[in-house]
């Protein structure tokens, strides 16, 4: 019984870093991951061990800048920033998001098709216009509790690699020590792969649902109370912690288990989420297929709200409209019309003659670039005492932060290098 009481009270405390990793791990996130598997084999294992700290570190950073002010990242950046900067990165991050939507819908209609059979557009359609429904349906801890219990979806993932025959050993080996491969192709996926781990919209959304959480409180005297402030910033610590090593923990092994199997079998050219599922039938068997193509609509499911939802944050921050998931339809039109169309845009997408599935690499890498400059904006926010008063962050926050960021930037630059090398 404590073991159940200790577990409850744990659930309790996980909410939005938990559901922030998991919504990392999307459909589009899995094709990344399986092309990185697939094409390299372990030799990129060691990356996710890697961005584990970094990624913990930054998002620490955007939950805190969210709990302390109140406000979004978008509407803390633009009370200091000039506008037009943060409205440029703002529209980066907004058509990625759409870009990554149009990937994930997709996915999701495909995985469906391929359990059960039907038209993959009908099926998308029928996400599509489910997950925009959702988040104006659903009140704020209602929306919290169906994204918590969908990020158990992920764990379709560690039972695929629990149905494979792993070389434990060797995995561990190429996880501890790194392997490069001094190639474009190489340094365009590390920067497909840190894109999408460490992406901006993930930043946008945790602040923002620290700051509508702290919005709720704000009325309460507790919420001024010091030990309350520490009591809140542990839970923040826990969640966060827990939920990319969670995140991180999943991508580890979908790269694993493409590794295992499409890599070792002559199998490397893995485009799509759905390319991955079928390649695993003939050589992983049928449940693990079923597995794999289950965990794609229960992940999308997640991933969908948090994408249209952070654009939909951003935006509402940056005009300082009415936000937030606790008001109704009515209350926040603006910020329901961005999420609303964010997510019904890239559904639309899908039935057009641009393939989102092609642009899902280009997005990441875009995630990538984007990614720089709105760490150092973080940063720079993270330190100024007129924006978190007494808790600005302490020198390992700034050390990780930092750290992530140039880990990012260098990345970016190898790439560039690696392509005018070879061309």
């Amino acid at each position: 019984m404590p073991i159940f009481h200790h577990a409850h009270r744990l659930s309790k405390q996980l909410g939005n870093g938990l559901i922030t990793g998991a919504a990392d791990d999307d459909p589009s996130g899995i094709a990344t991951y399986s092309q990185a598997g697939a094409q390299f084999g372990n030799s990129m294992l060691w990356s996710l061990l890697f961005t584990a700290p970094l990624m913990i570190g930054i998002q620490m950073i955007s939950a805190r800048i969210g709990w302390f002010t109140g406000k979004g990242l978008a509407a803390a950046a633009h009370s200091v920033l000039p506008r037009w900067l943060v409205l440029t990165l703002v529209m980066l991050m907004v058509g990625a998001n759409t870009l990554n939507i149009a990937a994930d819908i997709a996915a999701m209609g495909e995985g469906l098709e391929m359990v059960v059979g039907g038209p993959e557009h009908g099926h998308a359609l029928f996400f599509g216009i489910l997950c925009a429904i959702l988040p104006v349906w659903l009140s704020y801890e209602a929306m919290v509790r169906v994204l918590k219990w969908l990020t158990l979806a992920l764990l379709a993932y560690v039972a695929v690699v629990m149905m494979l025959q792993v070389n434990w050993a060797r995995a561990l080996h190429d996880t501890v020590i790194p392997q490069f491969i001094s190639t474009q192709d190489y340094w365009l996926m590390i920067v497909a792969v840190l894109g999408t781990t460490i992406s901006p919209y993930l930043f946008f959304w945790q602040a923002s649902q620290e700051a509508e959480l702290r919005q709720q409180l704000n009325n309460q005297p507790i919420a001024q109370d010091p030990l309350f402030m520490r009591e809140h910033l542990s839970r923040i610590r826990l969640d966060t912690v827990v939920g990319m090593l969670f995140s991180n923990g999943i991508a580890f092994c979908i790269m694993l288990a493409t590794a295992t199997t499409l890599h070792q079998n002559g199998i490397t050219d893995i485009q799509t989420s759905r390319q991955a599922a079928e390649a695993l039938r003939p050589i992983a068997g049928d449940f693990t297929f079923i597995l794999f193509a289950l965990g794609l609509i229960g992940t999308g499911m997640l991933a969908v709200p948090v994408l249209a939802g952070s654009a939909a944050y951003a935006v509402a921050d940056i005009f300082q409209w009415r936000s937030g998931l606790n008001h109704r339809l009515t209350e926040a039109r603006g910020f329901y019309a961005v999420l609303i169309c964010a997510t019904l845009v890239g559904t639309g997408i899908d039935f057009t003659a641009l393939d989102p599935i092609k642009a899902l690499l280009w997005s990441a890498i875009t995630n990538g670039v984007v990614a720089v400059p709105i760490m150092v904006m973080m940063l720079w926010l993270g330190q100024r005492q007129e924006i978190l008063g007494d808790y600005v962050l302490s020198w390992h926050h700034r050390t990780l932060g930092w750290l992530a960021t140039l880990v990012m930037f260098f990345a970016v630059v190898a790439m560039v290098w690696s392509s005018l090398f070879s061309a």
